[in-house]
């Protein structure tokens, strides 16, 4: 059984950010399920939003937050996130990640700031349009170099142990997880009373996401199979700019687009988004979202369109050097046709329920990132705050994590190793994927951007039948990484359609036909699922 000090499940901007923080205090594990590169954060193509120009202010940004929330942003998660985010962007610069800037007439540099939906002011930190890798790959050199920091790739958590499943009396607290080794197939036992999960979303629950494939919702599905408070799971947010071709079934077309200029139009050229919102292609992700949904059912088209055609061609491909090469790449050249374009699964806005520390309901484990829900997102994630929520509660989590009511346990626990049992190498792998592709599927026709009470009580009896089915071969045969990710999509697409159906109104994300308007004398509040 090994022991460390702190246990960080991910490697994407949280957990990298967080574990060089904790490292300075006590041992750091980071577990991986991948390489430590492959992350949400790896993809993130628009930046950081965070207050940096003086034509800018908190007030301005917290605004947009709320406005783009839908009533349901924590205030006060708001004004810390968004004013503590300088000071996280600051810390990101001293450890060498670049930030595209632009020379004044005067021969001075300055930050060349992005403008996105829903933002009144130009405010977003990008570099080119591959700013999530430049800060994965900065934050991993510098974990890499540390001497207090493991990271174990290709390892995967499998469950929280808890004192309560130990049979223990006292106070219900984590103090250890286990943990996958692929490589050789044995579970492993680590011993720490400070959990921290950096896991990421859960996109890969749908037929068509943004995400990598790492996304299966493995965090919350952890948390809530211990016992922790899993919140606002039914706001999932659908990007509206996916690329659609079957060549690049994955690749998102950043909203810095549209910031740019892009028009979205349909194959005839013309421009629809003004009948839907006062921004028309910079108003809000869920309202562009089902804006480009209701177009597509009302022609029948397969798809939309982006138009950044009026843009210099020299502009478009410095600004946009990923997008220009991978649309080049399937024949589009951006700088003379439309983009095809469809939504697709892209972020959680909720999450395992946690305070502006990243501590949840469970004593002992701690949350950050996309796995998390703070409050900042409410009903909608304002475009790039997702980064910038990672880098503050990443400081903020650092900070709790070494005061004294945080301190390890004192009292000695026996853990006991992982027991396989009469196990058996999994006969039937074809079972796991046609489970996998199902849950993607009707959790693609029934929870997506639109969704009816029958389409959720569908879903919902199939999704019971898959547990049991998938809980059965949990317990037949030998853990694998895919077994276990199919675990967690099912469990969280559970969670998804729960708190779907609990929510009888239409409020951001969440849009129901069968309860078309807002009700706040009833819904202003989270939705709160917990495990007993």
């Amino acid at each position: 059984m090994n022991q460390v000090d702190f246990v960080v499940i991910g490697s994407g901007v949280a957990g990298l950010s967080l574990s060089l923080k904790l490292a300075e205090h006590g041992s750091v594990a980071i577990i991986t399920k991948r390489q430590a590169i492959d992350s949400n954060t790896a993809w993130a193509q628009g930046g950081v939003a965070c207050v940096t120009s003086v034509e800018d202010s908190f007030d301005l940004h917290i605004a947009d937050t709320l406005a783009a929330g839908a009533g349901l942003c924590d205030r006060e998660a708001v004004r810390t996130i968004v004013s503590e985010g300088p000071t996280a962007v600051r810390d990101l610069m001293r450890i060498g990640v670049q930030f595209d800037e632009r020379i004044l007439e005067d021969g001075q540099r300055e930050l060349d700031l992005g403008r996105e939906g829903g933002h009144s002011k130009r405010r977003v930190l990008h570099y080119h349009d591959t700013t999530g890798r430049e800060i994965e790959q900065r934050l991993l050199e510098a974990v890499t170099k540390h001497p207090g920091i493991r990271i174990l790739d290709n390892h995967m958590g499998v469950d929280l142990i808890t004192t309560g499943k130990l049979g223990y009396t006292t106070e219900d607290r984590v103090i250890g997880v286990y943990v996958l080794n692929e490589a050789s197939g044995n579970v492993q036992t680590i011993r720490s009373d400070r959990v921290i999960l950096a896991t990421g979303g859960c996109g890969k629950a749908y037929l068509y996401t943004t995400n990598p494939d790492i996304a299966t919702g493995d965090g919350v599905a952890m948390a809530w199979r211990a016992g922790a408070a899993v919140a606002n799971m039914e706001f999932i947010q659908f990007h509206p700019t996916c690329l659609f071709h079957p060549e690049q079934k994955s690749f998102l077309i950043s909203e810095a687009v549209r910031g740019e200029g892009g028009k979205l139009v349909d194959a005839s050229g013309r421009e629809f988004m003004a009948k839907y919102h006062k921004l028309g292609a910079l108003a809000p992700r869920d309202i562009v979202a089902r804006a480009i949904d209701a177009e597509m059912k009302r022609t029948g088209a397969k798809c939309m369109y982006i138009d950044i055609t009026h843009q210099p061609a020299s502009f478009l491909i410095e600004r946009f050097p990923n997008i220009y090469e991978t649309c080049k790449g399937v024949g589009i050249d951006i700088t003379m046709q439309p983009i095809p374009i469809v939504p697709a699964a892209h972020y959680q806005c909720g999450g395992v329920k946690t305070d502006l520390e990243g501590a949840t309901t469970l004593r002992g484990l701690f949350a950050v990132g996309e796995v998390a829900c703070t409050g900042l997102h409410g009903a909608n994630r304002l475009a790039s705050n997702s980064l910038l929520e990672a880098l503050v509660l990443a400081n903020r989590c650092s900070n709790a994590l070494l005061k004294p009511k945080y301190a390890s346990y004192q009292q000695v626990f026996e853990l006991p190793e992982w027991r396989p049992g009469h196990a058996q190498d999994v006969d039937e792998v074809v079972v796991i994927y046609h489970n996998w592709d199902e849950i993607r599927r009707l959790m693609w026709d029934y929870v997506g951007i639109v969704r009816t009470k029958k389409r959720l009580l569908r879903a919902s009896t199939r999704l019971r039948n898959l547990q049991r089915e998938i809980q059965d071969f949990y317990w037949d045969f030998r853990v694998t990484t895919d077994l276990l990710e199919l675990r967690s999509l099912c469990t969280v697409a559970s969670l998804i359609v729960d708190s779907a159906l609990a929510r009888q109104e239409s409020r951001g994300l969440h849009f129901t036909l069968d309860h078309p308007t807002t009700d706040d004398t009833r819904f202003l509040k989270d939705t709160i699922l917990r495990r007993y």
